[in-house]
Order: C-alpha cells, then structure tokens, then sequence
C-alpha cells in the first residue's frame, strides 16, 4: 500500500493525546477583538477536544502523528 499524504493544515491545526483525542484550539481569537469580553478572550486561549463525531474524520487527515 502506498503511504498516505497528511493534509497540510490539519498538520498545523491539531493533535493528538495518548489516549487518542483530537486537541484542538478555539476560533475567534485572531482579530475584532475589542468587542469580546476579557473574559471571553481568556477563555479562548484554552485548548479544547474535537468533538467525538469529528474525531475519526480529523485523524484521516493526520495519519502518522
């Protein structure tokens, strides 16, 4: 069987835990910022988990990491 590519920006966008989750990061947080709250804003630096649903489909996409 022929390797598989990994796609690019999957590569950039997400990981994987040892257990198998997908970490990901959370959207909102590059501009337009002045209207979000400080609390809102904080929020968005934490990491998050792909949902289970999208998990299969996100690790097609990133076959060896």
């Amino acid at each position: 069987m022929p390797k598989i590519k990994t796609h690019s920006g999957a590569k950039k966008r997400f990981s994987l835990t040892k257990s198998g989750l997908v970490k990901r990061a959370h959207a909102n947080k590059s501009h337009i910022l002045n209207k979000k709250s400080t609390k809102r804003k904080r929020g968005l630096r934490k990491g998050a988990y792909a949902d289970v649903t999208n998990a299969p489909a996100i690790k097609q996409l990133i076959p060896y990491k």
